[in-house]
């Protein structure tokens, strides 16, 4: 085994190729993607000696199963979990050689939702729009992962030495969002207002990587009817018309008709990525 290539044994829940995304296309209706945890991302990939935009492999709740067909740097984070190289225990969050042939097993979470796999190389698939990108609203980008699946894994030509980076941050207790209200602010009462500013919602067990769809007070409508669509952003507060709110990810749609009420700072969005079902949220307004 001399290829440089990576094989699925298990898959698991939901396991995809991510990247930093595609920005520059929603004029097309492609939204940007990519991972949900960038920060994750960026700092494995400094780990394995790769470039931070690598794509790199982005599991949900329950981890995956490959093995490398040659020897190869991997760094998994993000969510917390076991990690396993032929049954024995290996380290998380760090970078780890696995010779060729050998078994990585990523198990499930043990806190948040999403783990990520980085290689020494990165995923090296043909990209599309120039991202590497799974994008599951659009259907860009390769396939989640199947059992039996091949995955090109790029040249590994790095030179690795220490990683200056900050400890990783742990998936929240509450998840706290900053936000900025507009630009459809106008459409709620101002008793809205203050309920999305002072009470506490709920991340739905619904949410994905479209959007963390929220449990809570539904915000009154100051305005009837329904706005023509229009443009959408990473991190808008949609209000549909239960009045619950939704955050849009990674791949929301580009457009869209229901107001939004506020925006989330994309600072805060990669906590949203580790978010279980169950987790309290709070808006923060800011100017």
């Amino acid at each position: 085994m001399t290829d440089r290539a990576v094989a699925v044994v298990r898959a698991g829940a939901l396991t995809t190729v991510q990247d930093l995304g595609r920005s520059g296309y929603a004029h097309l209706g492609v939204p940007r993607s990519g991972a949900l945890d960038p920060g994750a991302v960026r700092l494995l990939n400094r780990l394995v000696g790769s470039a931070e935009e690598a794509a790199v492999l982005e599991t949900t709740v329950d981890g995956c199963a490959l093995r490398p067909r040659c020897a190869v740097t991997v760094a998994v984070g993000g969510a917390p979990c076991p990690v396993r190289v032929d049954g024995r225990p290996a380290a998380w969050g760090t970078a780890v050689r696995v010779p060729a042939g050998s078994l990585l097993e990523v198990g499930a979470a043990v806190r948040g939702l999403r783990s990520y796999v980085a290689f020494g190389g990165g995923i090296a698939v043909e990209p599309v729009l120039g991202s590497r990108s799974t994008d599951l609203l659009s259907g860009l980008g390769p396939a989640p992962l199947a059992e039996g699946a091949v995955l090109p894994l790029g040249a590994d030509t790095a030179v690795r030495g220490p990683v200056d980076a900050p400890p990783w941050p742990g998936p929240p207790d509450e998840l706290v969002l900053r936000v900025r209200l507009g630009p459809r602010d106008d459409w709620f009462t101002a008793a809205a207002l203050r309920a999305l500013a002072t009470r506490a919602y709920r991340v739905s067990p619904a949410s994905n990587r479209i959007g963390l769809r929220l449990e809570g007070p539904a915000l009154e409508r100051a305005l009837p009817g329904e706005l023509a669509s229009e443009g959408m952003v990473l991190g808008a507060v949609q209000v549909p018309p239960d009045g619950r709110p939704v955050v849009f990810l990674a791949d929301h749609p580009t457009t869209g008709g229901y107001p939004v009420v506020a925006v989330v700072r994309e600072a805060d969005l990669g906590a949203a990525a580790q978010a279980v079902p169950g987790t309290p949220v709070r808006f923060i307004p800011t100017r």
